[in-house]
């Protein structure tokens, strides 16, 4: 619900402060006193397009500051949580401009576009009015009217999901059917890479293994000369065997020294054993060193294939049993892919049949929607002085998409036999002004979250058909806000809130403002609305009838 409007230094407004009221808030004035002025103004902070706004003379910015009232679930809590803007039940929208015409939007003291503001204003406001071109004239909307009014959310929930279902099996068909024409490009390299790679498998650090190899190979005839003469100076015919002579020659003399060798001996014997040790370690050395020549050649050619063949696939050696397996599954692919796209075409199949069902479903339900729908706008035609068209909701065949394969579109006739077309082509401004305003009051249902507004949707009628006009708005009013501009007495007696629009002369400068109405002043203003400039008793008497209802 629109809870206040904030307007400074706007056209010929200076400051105006508006407070409006749940159920039916009428808007009157003398024609030029600024009732269109404050619906731009209304417009700008909504992000709408319109008339070109501009500051008020003098001013160097003009500002405009909208709140509203958000229950839990409104659609514009979707919308700021998709802007990363705070939500909450209260929603602050404001829109400055500059002198130079510079434009500066924000949502609860946030900066923000005007894509935003235009987002949000489509959930919070409806106008309809002569030029309604973003409400019930735009044909892009009547399908999902005709829902709402049909209850289909649930049909329209099945329909999506099969939709969804049958976009992901094609995308899924799409995507195995361009990897099998990959796949298949490359077929005969793929078998050769497999087949070479297979072949050699190549293991993890076996690259780093091998080069570790050949390189102790290629070295150690250079050092096992060397190795075999340091075995030799060991053994028994070099430190072993002296100092085994030198330990039975010092335990022979070990009596007669009275304790002194003991130590000695003692060493000795430990670094026989550690000999030993070294020895051992030296002949497994040695025994290592010991190679067959056809090793080494082995070693090389397995080495150099490894090193080939991850350089011709510009990949780390270790890498190549990854490739074998990434290549090999891509031959899996091509030999099991027309398996795969023959049961994803059946898959299809099937979701489509799914799909068809579910739409055809819908369909049923907006037909019938239709009809009912059509039904009542003859019911509310007449009175609003329409007795002689025709209304059709038309429901013909669409593109199918996520929301069915219809096209539906509001059509009427305003004489008989006539071919019905268009709304916004068919009926004139007053003609479509009832239409718009008898549909509304069809397609209505519960309470509606929107604020709706009415431009002098009552110009052209008078008499019982003006009051025809202001009893649809104060029904609708039941179940929503409603704001409507008007010149009719009998629509402003309706309301139940009631707001003057005048214009004053101050100094030369031409300013309008807005004012409310206590009852007594409602009385008055209905009156000048019957009777012009000069109010008569009579015309007072006529304008409390009208109130009295």
């Amino acid at each position: 619900m629109l809870r206040s409007l904030d307007i400074r230094d706007m056209l010929i407004i200076d400051r105006l402060e508006l407070e409006f009221q749940p159920g039916l808030n009428v808007l009157t004035g003398e024609t030029g006193a600024g009732k269109s002025i404050l619906l731009d103004c209304l417009g700008l902070v909504l992000g709408w397009r319109g008339r070109a706004e501009t500051v008020r003379t003098g001013a160097a910015q003009g500002e405009v500051t909208a709140v509203f009232d958000l229950p839990e679930g409104h659609p514009a809590q979707a919308v700021l949580e998709v802007a990363g803007l705070d939500g909450g039940d209260e929603l602050i929208l404001r829109r400055v401009m500059t002198a130079d015409g510079r434009k500066s939007a924000y949502v609860n003291d946030r900066r923000t576009s005007a894509d935003v503001l235009r987002t949000l204003g489509e959930t919070l406001v409806e106008l309809h009015g002569q030029q309604d071109d973003r409400g019930l004239l735009n044909p892009r909307g009547h399908r999902a009217l005709l829902d709402a009014f049909a209850g289909a959310e649930g049909a329209l929930a099945a329909t999506r999901a099969a939709w969804a279902r049958l976009g992901g099996k094609r995308r899924l068909l799409e995507a195995a059917e361009e990897a099998l024409g990959k796949a298949a490009a490359e077929e005969e390299f793929l078998r050769h890479a497999v087949a070479e790679l297979e072949e050699l498998d190549p293991k993890p650090g076996e690259e780093a293994e091998l080069d570790t190899e050949r390189r102790l190979m290629q070295g150690a005839e250079r050092i096992r000369e060397d190795i075999a003469r340091a075995l030799q100076a060991l053994g028994p015919e070099g430190a072993e065997g002296l100092m085994a002579d030198a330990a039975r020659w010092l335990d022979g003399a070990a009596e007669k020294a009275e304790g002194r060798l003991d130590e000695p001996i003692a060493a000795l014997g430990r670094a026989i054993t550690e000999l030993g040790e070294a020895t051992q370690g030296v002949e497994n050395c040695l025994e290592a060193l010991t190679f067959d020549p056809r090793r080494l050649e082995i070693v090389a050619d397995r080495l150099f294939a490894i090193r080939g063949l991850a350089r011709k696939h510009s990949v780390m050696p270790d890498e190549l049993g990854e490739l074998a397996g990434d290549l090999r599954r891509k031959l899996d692919a091509i030999d099991g892919g027309a398996a795969e796209i023959d049961a994803l075409h059946a898959e299809i199949a099937e979701a489509a049949a799914e799909y068809e069902a579910a739409a055809a479903k819908l369909s049923q339900l907006r037909r019938e929607a239709a009809g009912r729908l059509d039904a009542a706008m003859a019911v509310e035609l007449p009175p609003l002085k329409l007795d002689r068209a025709l209304f059709v909701t038309e429901v013909g065949e669409g593109e199918a998409g996520q929301d069915g394969k219809d096209a539906v579109a509001f059509t009427i006739a305003t004489n008989p036999g006539a071919i019905p077309g268009p709304l916004s082509r068919i009926a004139s401004g007053g003609e479509l002004s009832r239409f718009l305003l008898a549909l509304k009051v069809c397609l209505a249902r519960g309470a509606d979250v929107t604020t709706m507004i009415f431009d002098e949707i009552d110009r052209g009628v008078g008499g019982a058909t003006a009051d025809a006009v202001g009893r649809r708005l104060a029904r609708l009013a039941e179940s929503a806000q409603v704001l409507v501009v008007t010149h009719s007495p009998q629509v402003a007696a309706r309301g139940a809130h009631h707001w003057r629009v005048q214009k004053s002369v101050s100094g030369g400068t031409t300013t309008s403002t807005v004012v409310p109405l206590a009852p007594e002043e409602r009385v008055d203003e209905v009156a000048r609305m019957l009777s012009g400039e000069s109010v008569t008793e009579a015309a007072r008497q006529a304008a409390q009838d009208l109130l009295a209802g």
